[in-house]
């Protein structure tokens, strides 16, 4: 069995076992001031971890809840049990399973499963991008103006985050900018084309491990938002179809500077970073 066969495996029992857990509606804990955990993010992860240990005993793996457990190959997994846990206690639909293999500092599988649509994203390293099995591809608009575009903000102090000027001036001269509650579902939206582009600030790496391979695979471009080479423990990211990539690269470029194409209400143009 492969590493993305034995990928879409667990994925698929992991995210069974979060559907079971969704239906009876868990209750949620704080694992800090703001940040939910609930009993099936547990639950995953010890799934998951027991069953890439049977496989891969010697792989390492970073998992969200658990942190690293040290390897001894070249080999290491980025595991997010639950990616969308607000959404997941709140019963809101949108929450995924992903895992993602790198070796050797590659990224060559990864897999985004979620649950409640059935939908699997898989990609290897130079084999394209699929959705259950079909190919899937970025979108084809070229201009911002004709796009819709995405992105998130963190549970603490969002209000005061700088991804609000970013989010401003992308909402006013794209189609829209959604704010779904969960990045690797963002960003395999930008791989299969109903998203143009996603950006973040301070996301994990077990939080776009995954998505960053499926949009690479799928024709698409992946940076940090300043135009450096997108790093899994990075400031920010930034995806897109690669049509419109250099064009959001010269806005965001402005808005680092301060320079805003639209002025926001009550707050005075200034570097935001």
């Amino acid at each position: 069995m492969s590493y993305l066969e034995t990928s879409i495996e667990i994925a698929r029992e992991a995210g069974a076992l979060l559907a079971e857990y969704y239906e009876r509606r868990v209750r949620f804990e704080l694992k800090g001031e703001f940040d939910l955990v609930t009993e099936a993010d547990r639950a995953s992860e010890r799934l998951i971890l027991e069953r890439l240990h049977s496989h891969y005993p010697s792989h390492a793996v970073m998992a969200e809840e658990t942190g690293s457990h040290a390897g001894s190959s070249e080999y290491r997994w980025y595991v997010d049990p639950l990616d969308g846990t607000t959404n997941f206690a709140h019963g809101f639909p949108v929450f995924n399973v992903t895992l993602a293999l790198e070796r050797a500092g590659e990224l060559i599988a990864g897999v985004i499963f979620d649950p409640t649509r059935n939908e699997l994203f898989t990609a290897e390293k130079g084999a394209g991008a699929f959705l259950n099995g079909a190919p899937i591809h970025v979108s084809s608009a070229t201009r911002i103006l004709d796009s819709l575009v995405a992105t998130g903000f963190p549970s603490r102090k969002r209000h005061q985050n700088v991804n609000v000027h970013f989010y401003y001036q992308l909402a006013m001269i794209s189609h829209g900018v959604r704010r779904a509650g969960s990045a690797a579902i963002d960003l395999a939206y930008v791989a299969c084309g109903r998203l143009d582009a996603f950006w973040e600030f301070g996301l994990n790496p077990w939080d776009m491990a995954a998505g960053i391979l499926l949009v690479n695979e799928a024709g698409g471009a992946s940076s940090d938002m300043k135009g450096n080479p997108a790093s899994l423990r990075g400031p920010h990211l930034l995806v897109d179809n690669s049509s419109i990539h250099a064009e959001i690269l010269e806005l965001f470029a402005e808005i680092f500077r301060g320079e805003y194409r639209y002025e926001m209400p009550g707050i005075s143009p200034e570097p935001v970073l």
